[in-house]
C-alpha cells in the first residue's frame, strides 16, 4: 500500500499525524510549512503541496478546519482529487456539517473515489495519546479499507451510518453538548467567584459529583489557570461548529435554545477579538457580565 496522504497539521492534525505515523507511512502537507518541517522524519515525508501529498495515494486524510478549506484541498485550482490512485478513499476528519460531506461524496464517486466521513472528538490531549472518539460513516468496503488507520487514532471509532454525512450528524450532536458544557463551566466558575468563593476549591468539589463533565474538568482547569494563549481549541472553532448546529437545527425544524445561547457567547468573544484565543477564554466574558 502506498503512503497515506495527509493534509492539515493544525492543533489536532499534527498530533494525529504523529500517532498515525507510529504504524503508517505518511506524506504530509499544511499551508504552514513550519508545521510540515516539524513533523518530517520517522515515517513522515514532507510534501510541498496538497497535490504532492495526495499523489498516487490510496488513502488521503483531510484534517483542516472549514468547509471552504476542504473544498479547496479536494476540488480547487490545485486540488488533490485528480492525483489520487484509482479507487482511493478520502477520509474527511474535519467538522463541516453533513450537507458538504454528502456533496463531496457524490462528486468523488463520479470519478471512482470513495469518501469516509470521520469527524473526531476528544481534544489535543487525547489526539496525542491516540484516544480520540471518531464518528465513522461510509460504505462498508471503504470503512474497512481505513479501519486500521482509524483504529490507530482512536479509543473508539464506532460506525454510525453507511452514508457519508451520518458521522457529521453525530458530531454536531457532540458539538452541541460540548459548546453548552464549556459555556456552563465558565458561567459556574464566574458565579463561584461572584459569591466570594475560591473558584478552584469550588471546582475541585463539584467536579467529583453529579455536575461533573469532561468540559468542566478540562476547560474548567484552563479557565482557572488563565492560559488563554495556550490554544488547545480556539474560540473560532466553536463559532463555526455552533453555526453548523444552528443551520442543521433550522433545516430539521428543531429548536435548540441552549445551543443558540452558547453560540452567541462564542460569537461575542470572536467579535471582541478573542477568536484566536483558547475557548476557555469565554469565562472572561462571563466575569464581565456580572
Amino acid at each position: 500500500m502506498s503512503p497515506i496522504g495527509w493534509i492539515g497539521l493544525g492543533a489536532m492534525g499534527a498530533p494525529m499525524a504523529l500517532v498515525a505515523a507510529q504504524s503508517h507511512d505518511l506524506v504530509v502537507f499544511d499551508v504552514d510549512q513550519r508545521a510540515v518541517a516539524r513533523l518530517a522524519g520517522n515515517r513522515i515525508t514532507a510534501a510541498a503541496s496538497g497535490r504532492e501529498a495526495a499523489s498516487n495515494a490510496d488513502v488521503l486524510v483531510v484534517m483542516v478546519a472549514t468547509e471552504a478549506q476542504v473544498e479547496s484541498v479536494l476540488f480547487g485550482t490545485h486540488g488533490a482529487v485528480d492525483t489520487l490512485a484509482p479507487g482511493a478513499v478520502v477520509v474527511v476528519m474535519a467538522t463541516v456539517g453533513p450537507a458538504a460531506v454528502q456533496r463531496w461524496a457524490e462528486n468523488l464517486a463520479a470519478v471512482g473515489i470513495s469518501l469516509v466521513d470521520a469527524p473526531v472528538s476528544g481534544g489535543v490531549s487525547r489526539a496525542e495519546q491516540g484516544e480520540l472518539l471518531i464518528m465513522v460513516s461510509g460504505s462498508a468496503s471503504s470503512v474497512q479499507k481505513v479501519s486500521h488507520l482509524l483504529g490507530s487514532l482512536a479509543r473508539s471509532a464506532p460506525v454510525v451510518g453507511n452514508r457519508p454525512g451520518d458521522g457529521q450528524k453525530v458530531k454536531l450532536v457532540n458539538q452541541l453538548l460540548c459548546g453548552i458544557h464549556i459555556a456552563a463551566a465558565g458561567e459556574a466558575l464566574a458565579f463561584a467567584e461572584s459569591l466570594g468563593m475560591d473558584a478552584r476549591s469550588c471546582w475541585e468539589v463539584v467536579r467529583s459529583g453529579a455536575a461533573a463533565s469532561f468540559m468542566l474538568d478540562d476547560r474548567g482547569e484552563r479557565m482557572l489557570e488563565g492560559k488563554f494563549d495556550d490554544v488547545r481549541s480556539a474560540v473560532d472553532i466553536f463559532v463555526k461548529d455552533m453555526a453548523l448546529v444552528r443551520e442543521a437545527a433550522a433545516d430539521s425544524g428543531v429548536h435548540t435554545p441552549l445551543a443558540a445561547t452558547a453560540g452567541q457567547l462564542y460569537a461575542r468573544a470572536a467579535a471582541v477579538g478573542l477568536g484566536r484565543k483558547d475557548d476557555s477564554v469565554i469565562i472572561q466574558l462571563l466575569r464581565a457580565a456580572e
